[in-house]
């Protein structure tokens, strides 16, 4: 039997920051509270994504990629990762500060873990009043410098803050610091690594009641001191436009705005495509069925699909997610 765009179960998660809006707004029903991200497409161990509609219901994303290989994720991507899935795709909600932390690069990762880095985007899916992001330093800032800052507590000023409105998009590469504020909700699209060093945590205390722990050491060493500057990208795409708005290792991530039925042909890109709604209601029509997506979910195309028809509803914005 044909592959078929597939939906996938959320994976929530429960964090000191999070909120509601996963379980109210975002469609992911749960008793769960305080919910801060809500996984929703994953290969990672431990959190593989199961495949909710059709035949291929209860099948997790590794599962997949073993039986189906290119025809899933790409002859290419196949060659190259085999059954890992290449990225990570994340709802965050935060009803308050997460911590400030960065990333190891590669070759650090690679050094200490035997693996990847962790570089990421985002996109704000909702912003309220004032809520704010800190991505990037305020200055040229030395390792000297942040050293001393950290140790007075003082270092907050040193960051770059943001105020953010929906649609903004963030890229965060690897070594940048980097802090989501509360009454933001976003989709990250990242590298599939879990690595988080932090520096900052607002003296919080964990469920066990001990201050939640830092990693001021390999945070130093983590951070690039002269990549210091983060901007937010602000794009609005003509009706029928893909932008390009980040590339992220091999993940390559765009914007996609619709007002009328367009046919969506991909057969010229040799990867999996993850479409991603942020904006309208689209019909994703292809042969004989179809799938809906709304505010806040994805759905994974197969490489071996070669079009379909995107029905809008409204003014739909899409973001476009596949490997290069």
């Amino acid at each position: 039997m044909n592959l078929y765009p597939l939906k996938f179960k959320p994976i929530l998660k429960t964090k000191i920051w999070g909120g509601n809006k996963i379980r109210n707004i975002y469609r992911h029903d749960s008793h769960m509270e305080a919910v801060g991200e809500s996984w929703d497409i994953s290969g990672m161990e431990g959190d593989e994504s199961e495949v909710t509609g059709g035949y291929l219901a209860e099948n997790t994303l590794p599962e997949l990629a073993e039986v189906y290989m290119g025809d899933l994720v790409g002859d290419h991507v196949y060659e190259k990762y085999g059954t890992e899935f290449p990225l990570l795709l994340k709802i965050i909600d935060a009803a308050d500060n997460l911590s400030v932390q960065v990333h190891p690069d590669d070759d650090m990762a690679l050094r200490t873990y035997g693996g990847s880095g962790k570089s990421e985007m985002w996109y704000v899916l909702d912003a309220e009043p004032g809520a704010m992001l800190a991505a990037g330093f305020s200055r040229e800032t030395s390792r000297s410098e942040l050293e001393t800052a950290v140790a007075t507590s003082a270092f907050d000023t040193l960051l770059r803050w943001h105020t953010v409105e929906k649609g903004d998009i963030f890229t965060i590469p690897a070594g940048t610091v980097h802090a989501i504020g509360r009454g933001c909700t976003v989709i990250e699209i990242q590298q599939p690594v879990d690595i988080t060093y932090r520096l900052h945590d607002y003296n919080r205390i964990d469920s066990n009641g001990r201050p939640r722990e830092l990693h001021v050491e390999p945070a130093l060493e983590a951070i690039h001191y002269g990549d210091w500057r983060v901007e937010p990208l602000r794009v609005t795409p003509r009706c029928g436009e893909v932008v390009r708005v980040a590339e992220i290792g091999d993940i390559v991530v765009n914007l996609m705005a619709l007002d009328h039925p367009k046919e969506y042909t991909v057969a010229q890109i040799d990867s999996f495509i993850i479409l991603t709604c942020v904006g309208g209601h689209v019909k994703c029509v292809y042969g004989d069925d179809h799938l809906t997506l709304v505010p806040g979910e994805s759905m994974l195309i197969p490489a071996e699909m070669t079009d379909m028809i995107l029905v809008p509803t409204g003014d739909v914005r899409l973001i476009e997610t596949y490997i290069r």
